[in-house]
């Protein structure tokens, strides 16, 4: 069964930087594609990142340039590096990703920043 796994989460400030880390349990290449989404409270979740098959990167307008994401083949994992994060970038994250017909999700990760 294909799952996916968040971590690296936390309280950084104003201007700081994260590193969160999505691990899949099947073979990383198995997904269509990767994403990296996040939920302000009450709202619906956003996509902030995705990586293609291929290795394409797309990002949310909000996060370019601010906001890198990439994958590690060999060890299943996908992560996003954000730098310059900001009080409005406090929510949680979700990694998700497509595999066949199915919509995977992860559990979910808190990152605050405080101003």
């Amino acid at each position: 069964q294909a799952q996916l796994a968040e971590s690296g989460g936390g309280l950084v400030q104003a201007g700081g930087s994260l590193n969160l880390s999505c691990a899949a349990s099947i073979d990383i290449f198995s997904f269509d594609w990767v994403a990296w989404y996040r939920q302000f409270p009450g709202n619906q979740r956003d996509m902030v990142a995705e990586i293609t098959g291929g290795g394409t990167p797309n990002y949310a307008d909000s996060v370019k340039g601010r906001f890198t994401i990439s994958r590690d083949n060999a060890k299943q994992l996908v992560y996003l590096q954000m730098n310059g994060l900001k009080p409005e970038d406090t929510a949680v994250y979700y990694c998700a990703g497509r595999y066949w017909s199915d919509f995977v999700w992860g559990q979910g990760t808190q990152v605050t920043v405080s101003p």
